[in-house]
């Protein structure tokens, strides 16, 4: 029988823990070698670093919990990353998108894990706010939203949903390897990987931990704006140089879908060309636009699939376009029954 447990993640030590070096003195150069390379504070690129005698004198090799991981992951079969160098683009909202069209296929299993960590809102966005965390003799049990569809957050292991989470980089890099090899994800044909703005600890560490288990990609979100598109350039670069692929890239509230008269007008009008002109000059495949219709907002807030409440709107239809588009980049295409709500 499963009982509830208070779970908490290990406090970062001053050097370095089971091999792997927990704290550094600052953020690693351009050129770093890697924590864990033979190269480690002796290569040209150390030279007057801050880390050099951490990472000279700390242990060599490979992560000890990587056979973990790899072992938990080989049951799944997609993995896909939902990122943004920018908050407040709808990055969850649309992570939650892709978790409930997936599970739409009831002979499907699917996961969401929210890497969100300091602002978990994944729990109230899929209807699982105040559950806890199981544990059994197979590991922690994700909580299910519905009968294919489970999730993990920090957000269920908070005593008080408005507790905040301060955390350094260390004690949040050990939170996700505990999601990646401690939760029973079991066998899952697609796991949403949802993660907060930028391209910090949360970005290196699901990187380096998924590495070697075979990431299908990334979808990175925007709005229409400047202002968003400066900040998913430094995402792009990101994924470019950390080796992981591009899916493609969603362009959200991108006009104003009235509910009653279905009219749709600009809020976000793009001064340089929106997303599809940053796709273009970037070089990766653009998705499509998103208009913003109000009704999502409720229904995030009350944990529901808009998708399901809303098949008629125009967003609902967009979504599901760019949703067939990401399956069919992952060689898994959508069913009929989506297609024909798709050309409705």
């Amino acid at each position: 029988m499963a009982t509830t447990t208070t779970v908490m993640t290990t406090t970062a030590s001053a050097s370095y823990t089971a091999g792997t070096i927990s704290t550094l003195a600052a953020p690693a150069p351009e050129h770093c070698p890697g924590t864990e390379s033979e190269n480690a504070g002796l290569a040209d690129a150390c030279a007057g670093c801050p880390n050099q005698q951490i990472c000279a004198t700390a242990p060599k090799g490979p992560d000890p919990d990587l056979p973990a991981i790899h072992a938990r992951m080989s049951g799944v079969q997609h993995k896909l990353l939902v990122l943004s160098g920018k908050g407040g683009v709808g990055k969850s909202t649309f992570t939650s998108m892709l978790g409930w069209a997936f599970a739409r296929d009831l002979d499907r299993e699917v996961g969401v894990m929210d890497l969100d960590i300091c602002g978990p809102s994944m729990p109230t966005m899929m209807g699982a706010q105040g559950e806890q965390i199981h544990m059994s003799n197979s590991g922690w049990s994700p909580v299910y939203v519905a009968d294919n569809l489970g999730m993990m957050s920090v957000g269920f292991m908070l005593p008080n949903q408005d507790d905040a989470v301060i955390w350094r980089g260390a004690k949040k890099s050990g939170l996700i390897k505990q999601f990646l090899k401690d939760v029973d994800w079991g066998n899952l044909d697609f796991l949403v990987i949802d993660t907060p703005p930028g391209t910090s600890d949360e970005h290196l560490s699901v990187n380096q931990y998924l590495k070697d288990t075979g990431v299908d990609g990334a979808v990175i979100v925007t709005t229409p704006q400047e202002v968003a598109l400066l900040d998913v350039r430094k995402e792009i670069d990101f994924c470019k140089k950390a080796g992981i692929n591009i899916i493609g890239l969603v362009e959200n509230m991108s006009g104003f879908v009235c509910p009653n008269c279905k009219g749709e007008s600009f809020i976000f009008a793009p001064t340089t060309g929106g997303g599809r002109a940053l796709a273009a000059d970037m070089n990766i495949p653009f998705l499509g636009s998103v208009p913003l219709d109000p009704r999502i907002g409720r229904s995030c807030d009350f944990g529901e699939s808009f998708l399901d409440q809303y098949p008629e709107s125009p967003t609902s239809k967009a979504i599901l376009r760019i949703i067939r588009q990401v399956r069919a980049s992952i060689n898994e295409p959508m069913d009929d029954d989506d297609e024909v709500l798709d050309e409705n």
